[in-house]
């Protein structure tokens, strides 16, 4: 593999840290919000200009739906992923919880939902403390649970409930079933690991039906809807094998400075000077990106061509730079990265090591597959894949890492996982 990371010019880590001090917002931003970030530095300066380029872009754009590096472009093609963004779950649930008055009529009914709302996991599950909430209000549990059910008739339908079966439950209740196939369904999700000893009954086709509908998790439609995605950086191989780094361009707004004015009067020599730091900091917003670019493909060559990304952290690229990892936090942050892999956060490329030739990013990833290719009569339990991983990676872990890893990839546990396969969701 050539050499792909350039030394550092000192003039322009001069001019970097100069630059970037007053202009962090611009290397902050999305290329989708950049246009949003040097607003206010134009709006003011008479001498600026800004040229959008991105409505015209978008316009050419071919939406594709993003998922976990999902999406799958040919190495030639210009990076198109762009999907519409919607409204996030915490807007429509605060937006019914104020226009529902029927549902949260008083204030302390309004104050319990947006309690509930502001404790639900990554997958819309009730996890706060009711009982330090009650007492701090001075309310009995009975009457916040009494609120919190009240959530079944709120959309998405089965947010707020404490489990899967309650989850159920709430989307029992608003589905179009008749009431001796209902009667059934309760007994069948309050009896999930059993579900098929029911299959006798005469209202068990009709139920099975309506729940193998039901969603699981509660916020999978969220969780589904990619937001709008505009890459910073395309990597691919070029004819010649050879791995190439480039920026997304089309995306940048052109900057014009008008030069007619005269620069003798002190308030124009002062725009003049600001403008041409707005430039400086598109340049210095390029060049950072580009040589993270360079080093992401010096350090996780494997990863593109098919292998694991390996432990790379934010202090050794804060190093190359000479900024604080927070800094280089910040800058890598909604920022996306395509290759023939997928389209992929760049933060992803960033991983706490678990030795030194292992990272937990690829501990996941053969999590993820693992379970993919688990037994359904038979889910591997946590011990177990705890077993396989130390048997694949020669490292030593303990349980609860595997539960948490396995949690932030959104799978549940062994027994959930089995109801879930009996119901054909999974």
């Amino acid at each position: 593999m050539p050499a792909l990371r350039q030394s550092s010019n000192v003039a322009i880590k001069h001019k970097l840290s100069n630059t970037l001090r007053n202009w962090l917002p611009i290397l902050h931003s999305s290329l989708s919000d950049l246009e949003e970030a040097i607003k206010p530095f134009v709006e003011s300066n008479p001498v600026v200009e800004v040229q959008s380029s991105f409505e015209e872009n978008m316009s050419k754009s071919i939406p594709k739906r993003v998922l976990y590096g999902s999406v799958s472009n040919a190495s030639s093609e210009k990076i198109e992923a762009l999907t519409i963004q919607e409204r996030s779950l915490y807007e429509v649930l605060d937006e019914q919880i104020d226009s529902d008055a029927h549902l949260f009529p008083t204030p302390i009914s309004k104050e319990i939902a947006r309690f509930v709302i502001e404790n639900l996991d990554e997958s819309g599950y009730y996890e706060g403390d009711t009982l330090a909430f009650c007492k701090q209000c001075g309310i009995s549990e009975e009457n916040f649970e009494r609120v919190r059910k009240r959530f079944a008739y709120i959309d998405p339908v089965g947010i707020a409930a404490k489990d899967l079966r309650e989850s159920f439950l709430f989307q029992l209740e608003n589905s179009d079933i008749d009431d001796a196939a209902y009667s059934l369904a309760v007994k069948m999700i309050e009896d999930l690991e059993n579900i098929h000893t029911y299959s006798k009954e005469p209202h068990f086709a009709e139920a099975m039906r309506v729940i193998s509908r039901f969603r699981n998790p509660p916020t999978l439609e969220y969780e589904e809807r990619a937001e709008e995605i505009i890459p910073d950086i395309m990597i691919y191989f070029d004819e010649d094998g050879n791995i190439e780094v480039k920026l997304n361009d089309d995306y940048y707004p052109a900057i014009h400075i008008d030069s007619e004015y005269a620069v003798e009067h002190e308030f124009i020599a002062k725009k003049l000077k600001e403008a041409k730091s707005l430039v400086d900091a598109l340049d210095m917003r390029r060049a950072t990106l580009y040589k993270v670019g360079l080093m992401i493909v010096e350090y996780q060559y494997d990863f593109f061509t098919g292998g694991s990304i390996k432990p790379l952290t934010l202090k050794t690229l804060a190093d190359e730079f000479g900024h604080n990892p927070s800094t280089i936090s910040r800058a890598i942050a909604n920022k996306y990265i395509d290759c023939d892999r997928g389209l992929f956060p760049m933060k992803d490329f960033f991983t706490t090591a678990i030795d030194e030739e292992t990272s937990n990013a690829a501990i996941k990833e053969y999590v993820a597959e693992l379970v993919k290719n688990e037994p359904r009569e038979k889910p591997l339990s946590d011990m177990k894949i705890l077993e396989l991983v130390q048997e694949k990676f020669g490292v030593k872990m303990v349980r609860r890492t595997i539960a948490k890893y396995r949690k932030q990839l959104n799978i549940a546990g062994s027994s959930e996982r089995k109801k879930l396969y009996k119901l054909g969701i999974q």
